[in-house]
């Protein structure tokens, strides 16, 4: 746990894993009614890395964009966040930045994302070998990325490279069905891919899949919980059961009037990590977590929409508090 949490602390993070546009609706408002949309970063990694760095941290983001305005987007998006590019290649021919289209609501809310020819999925081992791992304090990295090659297998590169550097390894399952040439690859490979982490997030669903039963969810990160030093089971409106030392500690979730469901998880991660790294114990930083998490469900968009440290402090200055878990 010391290894992870003085990896974490330096808040200096490299993020691996896919930059593109998200395309949403105005709030309450479906697809089919609406007469116009707004734009904005997203994809798990590059949020994640945007999120970071709005609550102070300093991330950069290796992956890979299309060579033409999409991409261009992407990149000058991740520039205003802050988040350093110097690991992000474009590609070209006819592969394409995935894109996110859904809707600003809860209720029958939709999401349709297309990832055909994904440009992020022809990052290689050129890619990841060119990264100096010594200049970082951890490695995150997003399930998808393991999803199709070449990114496969670059990405378990990347382990190993980081661990030779001595880098701890943050791993969020993020399964994408969509993405995946079937279940049981998809069920093979992010197994493969938690057991080479410090510390595995995901939600109930996620670790059902890899238990491969829903109702064993639970005892799967139990399982995982006695070789990865930490575990984070997430449970939605449930709170989360977090796995740190032979100990399970549960907390709660902020209630907020939520406008949309996406983009919950990636803030969680950028939450998390930064306040471990600004000094704030286990508990406290779930908690902290867990209210980047409602913040960006209650606005529009998802990197957008993720707090920067004055949000989060009014936020939960202003707040109620957690539920019970």
């Amino acid at each position: 746990m010391s290894h992870l949490f003085e990896g974490i602390k330096q808040n200096n993070f490299i993020v691996i894993g896919r930059a593109g546009i998200d395309i949403f609706t105005d709030a309450g408002v479906a697809v089919e009614d609406a007469e116009r949309v707004s734009v904005g970063l997203g994809g798990s990694s590059a949020n994640i890395a945007a999120g970071i760095v709005k609550l102070g941290g300093q991330a950069s983001l290796v992956t890979r964009v299309s060579d033409d305005s999409i991409g261009s987007y992407c990149v000058e998006q991740l520039k205003r966040y802050g988040v350093r590019t110097d690991y992000v290649t474009p590609v070209g021919g006819e592969y394409r930045n995935s894109l996110a289209f859904y809707e600003s609501r809860v209720e029958g809310h939709r999401n349709v994302i297309y990832r055909n020819g994904a440009a992020d999925f022809q990052m290689d081992q050129d890619d990841v070998t060119k990264v100096d791992y010594t200049q970082f304090g951890a490695l995150i990295t997003a399930g998808t990325v393991f999803a199709a090659e070449p990114s496969r297998s670059a990405t378990f590169k990347a382990f190993e490279l980081a661990k030779n550097a001595g880098l701890p390894i943050i791993f969020d399952v993020d399964y994408r069905p969509y993405s995946w040439p079937s279940p049981q690859v998809a069920e093979e490979v992010l197994t493969m891919a938690a057991k080479q982490s410090d510390l595995i997030v995901g939600n109930d669903e996620e670790f059902g899949f890899m238990a491969g039963d829903f109702d064993k969810g639970l005892a799967k990160a139990r399982e995982l919980s006695v070789t990865v030093p930490l575990i984070i089971y997430k449970m939605g409106e449930h709170g989360a059961i977090t796995f740190s030392g032979g100990e399970e500690i549960r907390t709660g979730i902020y209630p907020v009037e939520a406008l949309k469901p996406t983009g919950a998880g990636d803030s969680f991660m950028a939450g998390f990590v930064t306040s471990i790294a600004d000094g704030h114990d286990l508990h406290t930083s779930l908690l902290r977590g867990s209210a980047c998490a409602s913040i960006t469900v209650s606005r529009p968009g998802c990197a957008p929409a993720m707090a920067d440290t004055k949000t989060l402090e009014d936020f939960l200055n202003s707040h109620p508090g957690p539920t019970t878990p």
